[in-house]
């Protein structure tokens, strides 16, 4: 009878452990599960409208105007769209300016894949413009061109207009007055603070390189 006893309780002790390894393996297989599902839901947003997040950007945003260096319309409408990890990292850069009394202007956001062709047709140097069988960072949507503006919305003087092409523009160009050469490496530590970088012809050029997307051709609707 003690006999019968003792293996009762070792019985009962082994189904007690078994029981208590199956709960504690349910635990992360219900984590994982879910894992898919938030990934899914995160692939859902391929862009966002930058003003949707802040209204206080500046636009002059020039291929939705003759105003640019191929002197045609190149945009059906004046959008500024970019891939998530760009815009949120523009937002936290003007909130930073905005304690300047500062904030930051958007000439040039996503570009479709067939708008930098005809930029290409144009001025086929790709120390201005990618050559779009690699595409540009801006074909997807990892990329903008911009400068600092005023609480007035003026711009700081950069030294050169947006689409200069010469080395004046150059980010190493320093035979410029010390208000230039300032407003320039306050746009360009603020943009590398959150990890967007420049190129070194383009002062007003900054893009997101932690991350690649294929180039797009998808053109935004009008309203």
């Amino acid at each position: 009878m003690k006999t019968i006893k003792i293996l009762f309780g070792i019985l009962l002790s082994f189904l007690i452990f078994i029981s208590c390894k199956e709960t504690s393996n349910k635990s992360p297989v219900s984590h994982h599960d879910k894992s898919p599902i938030q990934v899914q839901k995160t692939k859902k947003i391929t862009w966002i409208e930058l003003h949707s997040l802040d209204s206080t950007f500046v636009y002059d945003l020039r291929y939705a105007t003759p105003h640019n260096f191929v002197h045609k319309k190149m945009y059906p409408c004046a959008k500024c769209f970019l891939r998530p990890e760009v815009a949120q990292r523009l937002v936290k850069i003007q909130a930073e300016l905005k304690k300047m009394g500062l904030g930051l202007k958007l000439f040039d956001c996503y570009r479709p894949g067939k708008v930098q062709k005809e930029l290409w047709k144009i001025k086929p140097d790709p120390h201005y413009v990618a050559d779009p069988k690699k595409g540009s960072m801006h074909n997807r949507g990892l990329a903008v061109d911009l400068t600092i503006v005023d609480k007035n919305g003026k711009e700081l003087d950069m030294g050169t207009l947006f689409d200069y092409f010469g080395k004046k523009a150059y980010q190493n160009y320093t035979d410029f007055p010390d208000t230039i050469l300032k407003n320039r490496a306050l746009l360009r530590n603020i943009m590398k603070k959150y990890d967007m970088e420049p190129i070194k012809s383009e002062w007003w050029h900054y893009s997101y390189r932690k991350k690649d997307y294929p180039v797009e051709q998808w053109v935004w609707e009008c309203n």
